[in-house]
């Protein structure tokens, strides 16, 4: 990824993001809460059933299937996300359906995965997976 912006740009850019960030930090109940989100995405099952929700709703049953998991460890999974507020659940007859709690969620993953992606490739695109 290249990054146009000049050196005041960027310093300008730095002290209000830190601006705004100390800001939030002052308060210590938002710092907590964003801490348990940061725990809720920082496990492996979690992140790929958070990437197969992506933008629809799915099933107990479709998250089991994407993430490769016994029943009861999807369930305390989705349980924990379900609690951070990371997803909502509403039933539809007998079959719990989930989605993504909202666009921040959403948002958090993709800046995350792109920072990853610039960490392990160099030019900051993915590779076509090998077959």
């Amino acid at each position: 990824m290249t990054n146009h912006t000049s050196t005041n740009d960027t310093n300008t850019t730095n002290d209000s993001i830190t601006y705004e960030l100390s800001d939030y930090c002052a308060n210590d109940d938002v710092v907590y809460a964003a801490t348990q989100i940061f725990d809720a995405l920082s496990d492996f099952t979690r992140f790929q059933i958070l990437s197969a929700l992506g933008t629809q709703e799915r099933s107990v049953s479709e998250l089991q299937e994407a993430a490769h998991v016994t029943q009861s460890a999807i369930s305390h999974q989705l349980r924990l996300l379900r609690d951070r507020g990371v997803v909502v659940a509403r039933r539809d007859g007998q079959c719990m359906m989930y989605s993504i709690a909202d666009e921040h969620v959403v948002t958090l993953l993709r800046v995350g995965l792109e920072h990853a992606a610039e960490d392990i490739m160099p030019d900051g695109q993915l590779e076509e997976p090998s077959a």
